[in-house]
């Protein structure tokens, strides 16, 4: 199997598999080839503890793979899946697990659509530098839905990933479980972007501005066919660490690009096709720009 994008989530996931015994190729830059080819990944955990697993890397996918585990930043999908040809890939399926709700047609676009099943997860994992990661949460989840691959391919990835210790499950519909993830993420990854703050400034001295935000995308969200709870959402910000700041921020204060588009960008596209008003999610986007 192949992970491309071996950051955070790519990292932590195939050195699972890797320490498990199957055989993993993390396709990324040279920095990154150089470095797991020659110290292998190392994990820094709470949960699994701390290992090192020997794997392989190449900057492209040379041969074909049951799976390929897609954990790039949407803002450079486009440019990363040139590592994995359609013909290189043969009958595996592509798994992403990024933010936003646009990234499942592209890839149909370039892959058969059988093949790609989108996924969500729900971790605390940092790539620290090259070949390191830093695994915070108490908890590795994933969720996976398809509309287009078969419910056994599905049911098999899902036993592949709880061997390993992620925490997986199979849902019946991939339009809610995307929406799901933007609905809770979006508010989080804008606000606190926006505003310089962690989650306890964000659900204490903007509250109000985070209500505003939640019940817009909710809106949204209810709108596009798919039921949004807004006091769940408040909830699940109350009961975060007070000093949890969203990946968009840490790219903020890093000076790296932001997946404002992925995230809010999308949220926009959709609302305009909806004819939806939105300008919260507007203003706060416009002024990150």
């Amino acid at each position: 199997m192949a992970v491309l994008g071996p950051g955070g989530v790519g990292g932590l996931v195939g050195a699972l598999l890797a320490q498990d015994g199957h055989r993993v190729i993390f396709l990324g830059g040279p920095e990154t080839v150089r470095t797991v080819r020659e110290h292998g990944m190392h994990v820094r955990s709470g949960m699994f503890g701390d290992f090192t697993v020997k794997a392989e890397a190449d900057t492209e996918l040379r041969e074909p793979v049951d799976l390929c585990l897609v954990t790039v930043k949407q803002n450079v999908l486009d440019a990363a899946v040139d590592r994995v040809s359609p013909t290189a890939l043969g009958d595996g399926l592509i798994v992403p697990l990024l933010n936003g709700i646009e990234h499942p047609a592209a890839l149909r676009a370039r892959y058969r659509p059988e093949l790609v099943v989108p996924g969500v997860i729900r971790v605390a994992s940092n790539r620290v530098e090259a070949g390191v990661i830093v695994h915070g949460s108490p908890f590795v989840e994933i969720d996976l839905a398809s509309a287009t691959a078969s419910p056994e391919r599905l049911d098999e990835l899902v036993a592949l990933l709880n061997d390993v210790g992620v925490q997986a499950k199979a849902l019946e519909d991939e339009a809610a479980m995307l929406w799901g993830k933007l609905f809770f993420l979006a508010p989080f990854a804008l606000l606190t972007t926006h505003e310089r703050c962690a989650v306890g400034d964000m659900r204490t001295v903007h509250r109000t501005q985070l209500i505003d935000l939640v019940t817009e995308i909710a809106t949204l969200s209810r709108a596009s066919g798919v039921p949004a709870d807004v006091e769940a959402a408040l909830r699940f910000y109350d009961a975060f660490p007070p000093e949890a700041k969203s990946s968009m921020q840490r790219d903020a204060e890093a000076g790296r690009p932001l997946e404002l588009d992925a995230i809010g960008g999308a949220l926009l596209r959709i609302a305009q096709q909806l004819t939806v008003p939105m300008p919260l999610t507007e203003r706060l986007i416009a002024d990150l720009t």
